[in-house]
């Protein structure tokens, strides 16, 4: 009896045994299928980074294991862009700010052939307000954004779309701009030290702000500059029309100003046609699934939340010459807000 329980577990482990080694041949195998979403953002402190870093775990849930996800971190929003446009990435942060420029063919893109295709209509995200920052004990030097026409300002960093969105800014105002790039963590010492006389400074969806402009408002005092009510007048004749932020929600101190002034952007995660229509379709189900919780988690995916279908609309109105990828018009139509105007890209 005994050597039959000894023989019977001598085949029990060795059986173990085997199938140890079964699975440990085919696990690399399996993770070696697994598919690679690459998805380009601007830096590690940007608010781009912070909300890919966020889903990608729910992306990879919502496409059944298939895909692997990785976050990779650039320069700048051009930068990003480019790159996934020449293959090196599959999903790329933009805006509707940058969008333009790309199919116009004109500043950072001018000359700009991509290797592979560019980016179309994907995932219209959350909004952005661009406004102007200054130290504080300086801040009676400056009564509107025209004392800023010609001289030092921080735009944000090259190439993100909050610097090409005050580069429109500044063109419909007719001012100069002049930029002056510098470190995102030297940004409080540069404006002690007037090596920039200004800041731009942005928040999302008028509540949060990016981590090193939080680090800015912890070290120094700071004081907001409003567009004048001419300037005021002037961008809403070219369609960049203010929008109104709460500063003690977007600032925990004061910043001198009753109501801050920002004119708006609308950011994206924009994919190549390539990129297969139902993993993009399942990708905005899962989102828009999940709105209410990603608004419970990150303030600035509210007005996503209030109206998901809404806002991939506006980010297509935008730039209605844009194909519309695949994935996303299947979405639009299904929830019956799909324009026969559009064109579905190829």
């Amino acid at each position: 009896m005994t050597r039959k329980r000894s023989g019977y577990g001598f085949c029990a482990f060795a059986a173990f045994i085997v199938t140890a080694f079964v699975l440990a041949a085919i696990n690399p195998a399996f993770a070696a299928e697994r598919k690679s979403i690459r998805w380009a953002v601007s830096s590690t402190g940007s608010y781009g980074y912070k909300v890919a870093a966020s889903v990608a775990r729910m992306i990879e849930d919502a496409l059944g294991g298939e895909y692997t996800v990785t976050v990779n971190p650039y320069p700048s929003t051009t930068a990003a862009m480019k790159s996934t446009m020449n293959g090196e990435g599959e999903i790329s942060y933009s805006a509707d700010v940058g969008m333009t420029p790309l199919y116009e063919g004109s500043g950072a893109f001018k000359d700009f052939k991509p290797t592979v295709s560019k980016i179309v209509h994907t995932w219209y995200a959350y909004p952005m307000e661009s406004f102007m920052a200054v130290y504080a004990p300086k801040g009676d030097q400056f009564k509107s954004w025209g004392d800023f026409s010609g001289k030092p300002v921080f735009f944000t960093p090259a190439g993100y779309m909050n610097w090409l969105n005050f580069a429109r800014v500044f063109k419909a105002l007719g001012y100069e701009f002049k930029h002056v790039q510098i470190s995102e963590a030297s940004q409080s010492d540069a404006l002690q030290a007037d090596t920039i006389l200004g800041a731009v400074a942005y928040t999302t969806a008028g509540v949060s702000l990016p981590s090193y402009w939080r680090e800015t408002e912890l070290r120094i005092p700071l004081k907001i500059i409003n567009p004048s009510d001419e300037e005021v007048k002037k961008l809403t004749a070219a369609n960049l029309t203010p929008v109104e932020i709460d500063p003690a929600k977007a600032f925990s101190k004061d910043v001198g100003v009753p109501k801050i002034l920002g004119v708006p952007l609308l950011f994206s995660y924009n994919a190549r046609p390539d990129m297969p229509e139902d993993v993009i379709y399942k990708i905005l189900s899962a989102l828009y699934k999940e709105r209410d919780n990603l608004a419970k988690a990150e303030p600035g995916f509210v007005p996503l939340a209030k109206d998901f279908v809404g806002m991939q609309v506006t980010g297509i109105q935008a730039n209605p010459h844009i194909p519309v990828h695949a994935g996303l018009a299947k979405f639009l139509k299904e929830h019956n807000a799909w324009n026969d105007k559009w064109t579905v890209a190829k």
